[in-house]
């Protein structure tokens, strides 16, 4: 009650304050995201998201307060390379007075922290500004950012653009390459100055086409950028005619079984050249396979995102990468920007937080003052601000091979000439309504975007920036070779350049002269559609693929083929299978239960070791057969009793060996009337404790003359008669035969018994079920009969464990195949037999070995407690 009080309360005073606050024409922001940034003000302000650090931690949820704000870890000096380069774009664009004259611009620049949500979060803050307030009745003025550069990758650029997309955000992207983004109906306001996929697998397409390489195998990440260039060359394959041998993808778990798969996909075709798209992270993990099975003889050609990779410029990796061919994005010079590098400073403005990171990462130091700070076993250093970037070496010093920064520069410079464009709009002769022109103190993101869409212009380098219809940039890449030194290192040559010409062709413009190849003639490998399949093998045309491509398949199982170009496949004969060649049909595995089996050695150790313990029961018994515990229910059932184990102990060995007329005859009919015989000896015996129960009282002394041991001895009888009557009609009618089968599996030939017929089998089993449920439930009326030792309670136990066997043995033989159906039953008769021997017997034997003064007359009928 007091807790939904408390709310609405709460909420009220929260509609009151909105209230208050939207009736004074003022806004407030509701929060901030903790985010790593650069910031410079400007008349317009373009934002920027870049990949500075690679891991983002989240803060563990309490749900009891608000979460802390997630933060980076391990600094990117390739992506603050990025990010600089971007702030130095702008600085260089405001210094030139051709450019937005009398204009400055202005950055806000976010690390993504290689997190979608990080993304996002610096997505959104860029689109509705960090002010703590605004007027809802000044709405006039430029928007927080009038374009964004970035995301670097695919995943967040299809996220962010979904949603800034709506309000027609402009977003150019350096990075994100998937084919998927070039969806105007999707994505109406994203551009990118680095060429989509689709134009990446057309290149590819030209250098097939140039060396003749018409059958190839395909690998490719499992990420958005794989999945869709894979998708992509498949189809570009298809339309010129050319087959794919393969297509695997590389698991992103680094999965070793995974990998060691598609090594043996690789090796098992006949193509020589391998297209990868992939990033390096992806396809290290199949380097390393490929060093340790020292596959060689393959032509390696990479895409954009590991040909310039120098994690792969290993010694390892080299006698297998070397010669390899790349395809990669534009490489370009940036005037002056290695100056503007090395004068980077710190600054203690919080929204330039990220250079101070940079600074004690470049440096290892920290600006914290007083005590040292420590990480780990190093005590870091103080930062001064005063430390000279010359001096260093690293990534983000690094300006030989621009490429990504190289975009981020062509990005900002498409985004001012956009922004130039419209303000040199002449009033009347505009692009919008009634031949209107853009207000430049009311700017609309769309206006933007619609003269993004019309930018042309040439860069300083000399490279021609303009946007097709779904805002991709015009394609231009480098054919890279990796040429080997003497040192174990590998050097990256351009040796080639590919140019989209028209929107259907490419133009590739290739110095074979200056190309190392990694084969022993050092020529280009061959590398056709199909080889001749080998015995065990039978062609198999791709469906939608030419008719000369082909792949050769395996025969099935039970299947040969034994000359080369085999067309189909043979069957192998019923009593064949196919060898592991698949060349040859060999007689099939014959499979039963044998005693060299190690299964059948334990279940006849088993079998003998009951068989001796009812005969050593049976002879303790002799040696005290005239002991009251002996006498006791009549000593001759027990004997006979004990005799019927012994032989369900050894009929368990008609069970194993192969199988022969006369043992699958005589196995279930001997099984089945010692049971008989057994369970009818346990059931005489429990009548006798009720009949002599009744025969002590008054009402019942003539009982034990009808159930003398005549009786008892007719009743076993009769009872096992009947038993015998089924077996002889089942063996008679329908016997059991030793059978071949195949069905169960199909490389063997499962030798079994046949029972013939599933009515007689039941019939044995049901008679005995019948049987052991009448003793149970007799034997469980008469467990609280006032005796000392009354066997009733052991017998009872004994038939809880009969039947739990036995109707556990139904569901588990009806599941197990072949053999293990065999071991089933001979399990059941074993525990069951055993379940009988310890419940009824290992009493009586723990009496007369351990405790013979209560083998009387007087401590079994309980009298020696009353007469003391």
């Amino acid at each position: 009650m007091w807790l939904t009080l408390c709310i609405s309360l709460y909420l009220s005073l929260n509609c009151i304050s909105a209230a208050s606050d939207f009736k004074s024409g003022i806004c407030l922001i509701q929060g901030h995201f903790n985010l790593n940034g650069m910031y410079k003000e400007g008349d317009f302000i373009l934002g920027g998201l870049f990949e500075v650090h690679f891991f983002t931690v989240f803060p563990e949820l309490s749900f009891r307060a608000e979460p802390e704000s997630p933060y980076c870890e391990i600094f990117n000096m390739e992506g603050f390379q990025h990010a600089q380069t971007m702030a130095f774009a702008i600085d260089e664009i405001n210094k030139n007075p051709n450019l937005l004259p009398n204009i400055t611009l202005g950055y806000h620049l976010y690390d993504n922290c290689v997190m979608l949500g990080m993304a996002f979060r610096a997505a959104i803050s860029l689109a509705t500004g960090t002010e703590q307030s605004f007027s809802i009745l000044n709405c006039t003025g430029p928007p927080p950012v009038i374009g964004i550069v970035g995301d670097a990758s695919s995943t967040p650029s299809i996220a962010i653009s979904s949603v800034l997309g709506l309000f027609r955000v402009p977003i150019v992207s350096h990075y994100a390459t998937c084919s998927c983004l070039s969806d105007r109906k999707k994505y109406p306001s994203f551009f990118r100055t680095i060429p989509s996929d689709a134009f990446q697998v057309r290149a590819m397409i030209q250098i097939l086409r140039h060396f003749g390489w018409t059958w190839v195998g395909l690998l490719y990440s499992d990420d958005d950028y794989g999945v869709y260039a894979a998708q992509l060359f498949q189809q570009e394959m298809q339309l010129f005619g050319y087959c794919v041998s393969f297509s695997e993808i590389l698991p992103h778990d680094n999965n070793l079984r995974d990998i060691r798969r598609t090594m043996e996909v690789i090796q098992a075709s006949t193509a020589r050249v391998v297209i990868v798209f992939a990033p390096s992270s992806f396809f290290i993990p199949l380097m390393e396979e490929v060093v340790l099975q020292n596959m060689t003889g393959r032509q390696w050609i990479a895409s954009e995102a590991w040909a310039t990779s120098v994690e792969s410029h290993t010694p390892r990796f080299l006698p297998f990468l070397r010669g390899t061919l790349g395809i990669a994005i534009r490489r370009g010079e940036i005037q002056r920007l290695h100056d503007f590098l090395l004068h980077v400073h710190p600054s203690s403005d919080p929204r330039n937080n990220m250079l101070r990171i940079f600074w004690e990462n470049m440096f290892e130091c920290s600006f914290e003052t007083g005590a040292k700070e420590t990480d780990g076993e190093q005590v870091k250093k103080v930062c001064t601000g005063q430390e000279d970037l010359v001096i260093t070496n690293t990534p983000y010093t690094d300006v030989s091979g621009l490429r990504a920064s190289y975009n981020v520069y062509k990005a900002v410079y498409a985004l001012a000439h956009a922004l130039h464009d419209l303000m040199q709009c002449e009033e009347g002769r505009g692009p919008f309504s009634g031949n209107r022109c853009a207000d430049i103190k009311n700017l609309k993101p769309w206006q933007m975007v619609h003269y993004l869409q019309k930018v042309n212009f040439t860069t300083d380098f000399g490279d021609h920036v303009s946007f097709d219809k779904n805002g991709d940039a015009l394609a231009i890449y480098d054919v890279l070779n990796w040429h080997p030194n003497s040192d174990e290192s590998i050097n990256i040559y351009t040796v080639g350049v590919i140019n989209e010409v028209t929107e259907t062709g490419m133009v590739l413009k290739l110095d074979e002269n200056a190309i190392y190849w990694n084969f022993q003639d050092k020529k280009p490998p061959r590398s056709v559609c199909s080889e001749s399949c080998p015995p065990g093998t039978r062609q198999a045309t791709r469906k939608g693929f030419p008719v000369c491509c082909f792949d050769c398949l395996p025969c099935g199982d039970g299947e040969i083929s034994n000359t080369t170009d085999a067309v189909e496949c043979i069957v192998c004969p019923d009593e064949f299978w196919s060898n592991m060649d698949k060349d040859k049909c060999v007689p099939k595995d014959v499979e039963f239960l044998s005693y060299e089996d190690p299964l059948g050695i334990s279940l006849t150790t088993v079998s003998l070791l009951g068989t001796c313990f009812c005969a050593l029961v049976l002879v303790v018994f002799a040696h005290h057969h005239n002991t009251p515990i002996v006498r006791a229910n009549n000593s001759e059932l027990s004997f006979l009793l004990l005799v019927s184990l012994k032989l369900c102990f050894l009929c368990v060995l008609l069970f194993i060996g192969q199988p022969q007329l006369w043992t699958c005859q005589l196995r279930h009919a001997v099984f089945g009337i010692s049971f008989v015989l057994c369970i009818s000896s346990i059931l005489v015996k429990t009548m006798v404790v009720i009949a002599v129960f009744k025969s002590s009282r008054p009402e019942g002394k003539g009982a034990m003359k009808w159930f003398g041991a005549t009786q008892q001895r007719c009743t076993v009888l009769v009872l096992t008669a009947l038993q015998v009557v089924i077996c002889t009609v089942w063996l008679s009618t329908a016997s059991p035969t030793p059978h071949k089968n195949n069905q169960y599996i199909r490389s063997k030939i499962v030798y079994e018994c046949a029972i013939g017929s599933v009515t007689g089998f039941s019939m044995l089993l049901g008679y005995i079920g019948l049987l052991a449920a009448v003793s149970f439930l007799l034997a469980f009326l008469a467990r609280n009969l006032p005796d000392n030792f009354n066997e009733a309670k052991f017998i009872t136990f004994s038939m809880i464990i009969f039947c739990a066997v036995w109707i556990a043995f139904v569901p588990a033989y009806v599941s197990s195949p072949g053999k293990y159906s065999v071991a089933v039953e001979i399990f059941a008769i074993l525990a069951s037999s055993f379940g009988l021997l310890v419940a009824i017997f290992a009493p009586k034997c723990y009496i007369i070995l351990l405790h013979p003064e209560r083998n009387t007359k007087n401590a079994i009928m309980g009298r020696e407690t009353h007469k003391k």
